[in-house]
């Protein structure tokens, strides 16, 4: 029987012209025809010659989920978002519906906030969701709580989430699991390796000490770009309490391990190697007083010793780049940006870089300042090396300088202020990665440069998918109370001289369209309405 239905199957597959099936077809009717009637002869034989299956044990019941549920009107929401995840595209101009598959991430958010917890009929589209999207999983398993977990273990196609460590997403107030410690040694040792870093990320937030014997633990085992990884991973909550580790780490076999825990060692200003740095751009730059006033004179390193190749220095520059100016900047880069109050007068960061620079060094000498002022978080020189939003050098007169970088030093509300002075000055064309490191949702002063920057483009003629990726971000990062200010602008422009105004109300409209479905949401999540 079983070799019959293997012929039916492979003259079904190749065709009855080029494989004969072993049928004899009535009169009147075709091979094609006789092949599925005994094809379904066939499938009724093997169906009811099936035996009674031992019954397997019932699983055990879900676990409690004590959250409080969704309000009705936000659960209608999910759905909806759930629904429309596999977000079909239109092809070419987006229209002026709003994407829901954007705001997926937003309403998870959201929703955890408020310690909601997932409607357990909804539980199966969440995951399947979060297996296709893995940038919602943290999220969406923290929203899903151990009703989800305990669903994924019945699927195999949802054991991403029995990998996720109990309590490494907590829920708003801290009332999530607690870190469990065995399951994070067992998920080290037996995890694959994407899964390692993630859980390397996430002890870190929970227990540091914890987190760096993990990997202490296995560090001599590991290969060299697992261990560039796994190291890189520390930067959160990094510590002294690292130093030790990192320290052993410059003397690693690989170069981009030591250049890695180099650079970790620099952000700690206090670490053994800060001081060592210290001193070497002591000698490299200092006051020179002339009778034009003062200046600062520098005087890069001749040679790359042993000592800075250990603490991380590279010897051999990228192309373009000479030697001398390639170990003066990251000299420069690795040093406590504190030592340079005391050691060039007293002035503040400010005054030191309006300082003229001698010998054409000033380039790379701010160059590194700016990437020490980001490494180490440093809002005061961050400030001084950014200048005013209004009189921000070109990338040809300042190709060091990276205002986005800069920014992140910066607290959130300055930083936002700073990007609308910004977009006021000089509107929307160097904005994008300026606004991407924003705090969400924008603040007013923010959202209303934006608009306003938008009513400037589309008066003077701009095209409006020339900011496609502005008008992307303020879907999702504009205050929703925006949206009738918008409204007066989907108006076609007074004087269209080059027929583009048609084109701005659709995109307008889908941005308000988008802004009110955000507010919608927010009350909905609220239970007002």
């Amino acid at each position: 029987m079983a070799t019959a239905w293997n012929e039916l199957v492979s003259a079904a597959l190749l065709g009855t012209e080029r494989r004969t099936p072993p049928v004899r077809p009535r009169p009147g009717q075709d091979t094609a025809a006789a092949l599925l009637d005994a094809a379904a002869l066939h499938t009724v034989r093997r169906r009811a010659g099936l035996l009674p299956a031992a019954a397997r044990p019932r699983p055990a019941a879900a676990p409690e989920d004590s959250r409080p549920p969704l309000p009705p009107a936000a659960r209608q929401r999910l759905a909806l978002l759930l629904a429309d995840r596999t977000g079909a595209g239109n092809g070419g101009r987006r229209g002026s519906a709003p994407d829901l598959v954007e705001l997926l991430p937003q309403w998870l958010a959201a929703a955890n906030r408020y310690g909601y917890r997932a409607p357990a009929d909804l539980l199966p589209d969440l995951l399947e969701a979060a297996r296709a999207r893995t940038d919602l999983r943290p999220e969406a398993l923290t929203f899903g709580g151990p009703r989800a977990r305990w669903l994924a273990g019945l699927n195999p196609q949802w054991k991403y989430a029995l990998r996720a460590i109990p309590g490494s997403s907590p829920a708003p107030g801290g009332t999530g699991a607690p870190f469990d410690a065995p399951a994070a040694r067992q998920l080290w040792e037996e995890g694959l390796f994407a899964e390692r870093v993630a859980l390397l990320v996430t002890a870190r937030r929970h227990d540091p000490a914890a987190a760096r014997e993990l990997l202490a633990g296995t560090w001599r085992t590991e290969r060299a770009e697992d261990r560039l990884m796994f190291l890189d991973a520390l930067r959160e909550g990094l510590s002294p309490a690292d130093e030790p580790f990192l320290e052993e780490a410059l003397s690693d076999r690989s170069r981009n391990v030591r250049s890695t825990a180099a650079e970790l060692l620099a952000a700690l200003p206090g670490s053994a190697l800060s001081g060592r740095m210290a001193e070497r751009a002591r000698t490299c730059v200092a006051l020179e007083r002339t009778g034009d006033g003062t200046r600062i004179a520098v005087e890069a390193p001749h040679e790359c010793d042993k000592g800075m190749q250990r603490d991380g220095i590279a010897a051999r520059p990228p192309s373009g780049h000479g030697e001398r100016s390639w170990w003066l900047g990251q000299v420069v880069e690795a040093t406590p940006l504190a030592i340079w109050r005391q050691h060039l007068g007293g002035r503040s960061p400010a005054a030191i870089v309006t300082l003229p620079v001698t010998d054409g060094w000033r380039p790379d000498l701010h160059a590194a300042w700016c990437r020490a002022a980001v490494r180490q978080g440093d809002a005061e020189w961050s400030r001084a090396l950014l200048g005013p939003p209004d009189s921000v050098p070109t990338a040809e007169e300042a190709p060091w300088l990276d205002p986005a970088k800069l920014l992140s030093a910066l607290p959130p509300g300055e930083r936002a202020e700073w990007v609308a002075a910004f977009i006021a000055a000089h509107g929307l064309s160097e904005a994008f990665r300026l606004l991407g490191v924003c705090e969400v949702p924008w603040p007013e002063p923010l959202g209303t440069a934006l608009v306003d920057a938008l009513a400037t483009a589309r008066d003077s003629g701009g095209y409006p998918w020339s900011f496609s990726g502005v008008m992307g971000l303020a879907e999702r990062c504009l205050d929703p109370s925006l949206a009738d200010r918008l409204a007066l602008l989907t108006a076609p422009a007074h004087d269209d001289l080059l027929g583009t105004s048609s084109y701005w109300p659709e995109a307008f409209s889908r941005l308000i369209a988008t802004l009110r479905l955000r507010g919608a949401m927010r009350q909905e999540l609220a239970g007002v309405g």
